[in-house]
């Protein structure tokens, strides 16, 4: 997830201090296979309808996500191409890394009420293993995952804060991801939280992340309210002014 800071305060930040490695959960899954069934059970556990995170009960039942982790800590497109055949297997990797990387963000960081005051370490300076390597969340949002030509990854990627999109209660999968990556964004902008529509002052504002990632939505529509529109029941009038509904920093916690 991307945020906007003036870039003296960034730069000072980001130089006050050297990265932090997480450290890796050791209980490595035998493969792909039963990591993913481990996943799988923590969002079905630890994950309601409306998205939000039992962090309580997580971090007193951590075994299914530290395997998880310890998985993607280990095997990754990079350090092992050939057990990701195609862009879908990648992204979905990518995605359920992310995520899973996240929430493990979040407990090692002392469930903070807001990530607010913690973006700086929280998304540059904590890095986590993956593939055998150091990244952090925003190396490999940035680096990885938009690099792939897919905006409906912005209705995927979870940083467990109330401004993100809904947290799936399933892992993507590479068969389905299409049809996951649709619904995803269908659910977004059916939203009132992400599209807020006033009538009569001829106004939409949309959730920032329209904001934070512009470019990539306008690489595949003449506007923010045209793109909007591939995903919405009801269209919203081109002619409107576009705004944007702050975004939410608050901890996402059942």
């Amino acid at each position: 997830m991307k945020w906007r800071l003036a870039a003296p305060f960034l730069l000072g930040a980001l130089a006050a201090g050297c990265a932090v490695h997480l450290p890796a959960p050791r209980n490595a899954s035998a493969g792909a296979v039963p990591a993913m069934e481990a996943w799988k059970r923590v969002l079905s556990r630890h994950v309601d309808e409306a998205g939000r995170i039992d962090f309580a009960g997580l971090a007193s039942d951590r075994a299914d996500l530290d395997a998880y982790v310890a998985y993607v800590g280990e095997v990754s497109p990079r350090s092992a191409p050939a057990e990701f055949r195609g862009r879908e297997a990648v992204l979905a990797y990518y995605l359920n890394a992310y995520n899973a990387l996240a929430m493990y963000d979040v407990l090692e960081s002392g469930t903070p009420p807001e990530l607010d005051s913690i973006k700086v370490r929280f998304f540059y300076r904590n890095r986590l293993r993956m593939g055998g390597e150091w990244i952090s969340l925003y190396a490999l949002e940035n680096e990885l995952v938009r690099p792939l030509g897919e905006p409906r990854a912005h209705f995927a990627l979870n940083c467990m804060v109330r401004g993100c999109p809904r947290l799936p209660r399933e892992p993507f999968a590479p068969e389905r991801l299409d049809a996951q990556l649709e619904a995803a964004a269908r659910l977004f902008f059916s939203e009132p939280r992400n599209v807020e529509l006033r009538p009569e002052a001829r106004i939409v504002r949309f959730s920032e992340i329209l904001r934070f990632y512009t470019k990539d939505f306008l690489a595949q529509a003449s506007g923010l309210i045209a793109y909007a529109n591939r995903y919405r029941a009801d269209p919203i009038p081109a002619d409107w002014k576009t705004e944007f509904i702050p975004y939410d920093w608050t901890l996402n916690g059942q």
